[in-house]
């Protein structure tokens, strides 16, 4: 065992040292010579000790060091040494006497009853700390006769300070049911009331702390962090939920270091990588002893400007203060044992210790044990009158909060009253000790409450300390916060940021990040092999957004909604429409009114001259018809533009088809005219009597009402509506006017185009009759401009985007009407305004040939 103390195997060394146990208790049995029960071996004396009709143990790392002897084999090892006092540890023992003297003082605590105490030096070892447990087990005679049955020598053990040795010492006594109080031993591991049923401790588990470590780190926004721990139980346990509440909150461990005190290259391998590593915050799990030494080597290589997170174990140790430690640990944060104030143990640590219970002294040289044990121990001589670290002593109120349980437990089991004192006669074992101390609830004088929960921990009260430099120049460990464990979840954790100084003496908060935030309108994109805080931040697609910082994805914006400049919020789509207040809505209604100014001209004219024989043989009704018609086409156009609506939909396409069928209408009769004209001219004929100026009415009404027909049938099983089109732009929404029933849109189109081809044809045939006379020529160029814009129409109407779409079916409905008007009145008003000579009957029957 002493070939390899490693504090990580607490379990295999108590197995063994439990058969040395065994063995210290075994029987001697010699056939010859009659049984006795002795120890095997020199006795472990206390450090410091006084006897009491009770006793109360108790082991402290007095000493943090220890020396191995050489392990030969061939004799039996000395005595371990150990050196460098643990001025904190030694003030731990000085605290549990000073508890017991108290009692002892109290009449109304145990009244008639001392306590006596035998306080170990475990020099930081679980090798020493066996030695310790051991000698608490067993008492110091040498001999104690034929029995080894009894009871141990103390009724409850108060220590140890480091997880490791507390779980030698708990599972070493348990069998026996030996009550032990730590006042510092936090491994979450010794919660187990299985494996530990009689372990007791007045300071809360890692397991709060160690997730209020994370909670912490993630207050700040330093999600890259570096993580270094003792390699024992307290190191490992407490990093481990540490790691898993990391996760939680998201935050990344760069990298996570452990080494024990025994391992000085490990300790070197550290330093290495917290030089090497991007990671400015470390969490440092450790114990004392290890963070002592983790400081020495950075300090050595002058490492600093990191931010530590520390923990109960190291964060308020004064003896870390040195002339350099604070270019390494100035700024440092983390939990801290509240602090407590109990009246008269400062002037006892300083003062009353030396002069009561540590009498090195001429006067007491005549005894050979305390000659022995003062020389031994002349290095605690060095500290009398030594005041410095008495203030920052938080774990001595846990102390005496453990020898006040134990004490009230007994008080308890003894039936103690202030009138009749306690019962004597009663036997006290370690069980009713053990289950006494579940009951335990009592107040001690500086207020606060001392209770153990079903772990046999207490209530998880942690200051949150700060090192900063004082006025004076020195280091002093200032409360910034709290955090409380038996409060609602919304309220354990309380900072006051302004009051803490970060490292380098600066007032700005460090940045710890592997990767800079995602500013909203980006995500996060994870980088390849590298842990989740490690990420490319990428900007949003077109139409999603991310309206927070470092978001994971994008979302998409809703149907009617696009995504803004910067994605980080969603707006409305712009709606599209053919509007009147734009430059093609402007040119639109220019060319509109332009064409209806026209078509009012030439009926002008034709009013004026309509007595000219040109008007009058050009059948003047159906002529002035076909204006009022040409108008309406125009005019129509202007349905088209504007916002849609139910009504403006409905009257866009009805009208523009019953106007055209009107206007198509007027040019067939017109062309039935001339073909009837050219007929009665014929010998023996009279047909115009079946085409007389009443048919040629009915037949115009009778086309019309064909298309009218067509549109209410239409309107009726299912019109035309508006319709939010917003899958031909994404960014954008359509405003346009559905078709309703394609069928109906189709079949108003195709009957203009049937009238149309009709009258192309028939006007096609009269094409040849004498050029004075009829217009049949005009109306087939007519016609073929007509038909050629629609034919065009179609396909571009469907490949037109938005309100393209609309102005592609104004562009048809102008250009045709425009080819109407020209083409059929365009060489009438010509003759009528430039040649007036040819207007006359004899020209118009061909008597006069035209120039």
């Amino acid at each position: 065992i002493m070939a390899r103390p490693n504090e990580s195997f607490p379990k295999m060394l108590s197995l063994i040292t439990g058969l040395v146990f065994i063995g210290c208790f075994a029987f001697q049995t010699v056939e010859e010579e009659a049984s006795l029960c002795q120890i095997l071996g020199s006795p472990e004396f206390p450090m410091l000790s006084k006897e009491g009709d009770v006793i109360i143990g108790g082991a402290f790392s007095i000493h943090s060091k220890i020396t191995q002897p050489s392990l030969v084999f061939t004799e039996k090892p000395k005595r371990l040494r150990c050196s460098s006092v643990n001025l904190r540890e030694f003030r731990f023992a000085q605290t549990m006497i000073f508890a017991i003297e108290e009692i002892n003082k109290n009449s109304s605590l145990l009244p008639n009853v001392s306590i006596g105490y035998r306080i170990y030096d475990n020099c930081g070892s679980t090798l020493s700390s066996m030695r310790a447990v051991m000698a608490l087990i067993n008492g110091d005679e040498w001999m104690l006769g034929k029995s080894c049955s009894g009871q141990s020598a103390v009724h409850a053990i108060i220590g140890e300070s480091e997880s490791s040795s507390t779980i030698v010492l708990s599972q070493t006594t348990g069998p026996f049911k030996i009550p032990v109080i730590s006042h510092s031993a936090t491994c979450e591991c010794l919660s187990s009331r299985t494996e530990y049923p009689s372990f007791f401790r007045t300071i809360a588990s890692d397991f709060y702390q160690s997730r209020a470590l994370a909670q912490l780190v993630k207050h700040f926004g330093w999600t890259w962090v570096g993580a270094v721990n003792s390699d024992s139980d307290y190191g490992n346990n407490g990093m481990a939920i540490f790691l898993a509440a990391a996760q939680e909150e998201g935050v990344c461990v760069e990298y996570r270091e452990k080494f024990h005190r025994a391992e000085p290259e490990k300790l070197l391998k550290v330093v290495d990588v917290i030089r090497k590593s991007t990671a400015r915050v470390i969490v440092g799990f450790l114990a004392h002893v290890e963070m002592n030494n983790l400081l020495d080597q950075l300090s050595l290589h002058n490492i600093t400007g990191r931010q530590f997170i520390g923990v109960e174990a190291w964060i308020t140790a004064d003896s870390l203060v040195t002339p350099t430690s604070f270019a390494v640990l100035g700024g440092s944060l983390g939990f801290a044992v509240q602090k407590a104030n109990i009246s008269g143990m400062e002037d006892f640590l300083v003062k009353g210790f030396w002069e009561t219970e540590f009498q090195c002294k001429e006067a007491n040289q005549d005894s050979m044990i305390n000659t022995t044990f003062c020389r031994e121990n002349q290095d605690l001589m060095e500290l009398i009158d030594y005041d410095d670290d008495v203030a920052e002593l938080r774990y001595s109120s846990n102390i005496y909060k453990a020898v006040y349980a134990v004490a009230y437990s007994l008080h308890n089991i003894l039936k103690c009253s202030n009138s009749q004192g306690c019962d004597k006669k009663v036997h006290v074992t370690h069980r009713q000790v053990v289950e006494s101390l579940k009951q335990v609830n009592f107040t001690i004088k500086n207020g606060d409450r001392v209770w153990f929960d079903s772990t046999g921990a207490t209530v998880a009260r942690y200051e949150v300390v700060n090192w900063q430099h004082g006025r004076d120049g020195s280091v002093q460990f200032i409360p910034v916060g709290y955090y409380d464990a038996s409060l609602p979840p919304g309220q354990r954790f309380v900072l006051k940021t302004e009051a803490i100084m970060w490292p380098g003496g600066s007032k700005e908060l460090p940045v710890s990040v592997c990767s800079v935030s995602c500013r909203p309108g980006t995500h996060k994109v994870l980088q390849k092999g590298k842990p989740v805080c490690c990420y490319d931040c990428m900007p949003c697609a077109e139409g999603e957004i991310s309206n927070t910082t470092d978001s994971n994805d994008c979302k998409k914006c809703p149907g009617e909604y696009w995504s803004n400049q910067n994605r980080d919020a969603c707006i409305l789509k712009n709606v599209e429409f053919l509007s009147f207040t734009e430059f093609m809505g402007k040119i639109i209604m220019f060319f509109t009114l332009f064409g209806v100014l026209l078509t009012l001209i030439v009926a002008a004219l034709f009013l004026i001259k309509k007595d000219t024989p040109l008007v009058k043989a050009n059948n003047s009704e159906l002529s002035f018809l076909l204006l009022i018609s040409l108008t309406l086409c125009f005019l129509c156009s202007l349905t088209f533009i504007g916002q849609p609506s139910e009504w403006s939909c409905m009257l866009r396409h009805t009208a523009f088809g019953i106007t055209f069928v009107l206007c198509i209408s007027c040019v067939l009769g017109k062309t039935i005219v001339v073909l009837m004209a050219f007929k009665a001219t014929l010998p023996g004929t009279n047909v115009m009597k079946w085409f007389g100026p009443v048919q040629q009415r009915l037949s115009v009404l009778a086309f019309t009402l064909i298309q009218v027909l067509i549109c209410i049938l239409w309107l009726t099983i299912n019109p035309p509506f508006p319709y939010k089109n917003m899958n031909h732009y994404k960014e954008k929404i359509i405003l346009e006017c559905a078709l309703g029933s394609p069928v109906g849109f189709w079949a108003v189109l195709g009957y203009i185009g049937l009238l149309a081809m009709l009258c192309f044809v028939l006007a096609f045939l009269a094409r040849k009759l004498p050029d004075n006379f009829n217009e049949a020529k005009f109306i087939t160029f007519s016609m073929l401009i007509f038909c050629a814009v629609w034919l065009t129409f179609i396909p571009a109407y469907v490949s037109s985007p938005g309100k393209f779409t609309v102005a592609v079916e104004i562009f048809a409905i102008l250009a045709s009407s425009y080819g109407l008007l020209f083409c059929i009145f365009a060489p009438k008003c010509y003759i009528i305004v430039i040649k007036p000579e040819l207007n006359t009957k004899k020209h118009l029957m061909g008597k006069i040939q035209s120039k």
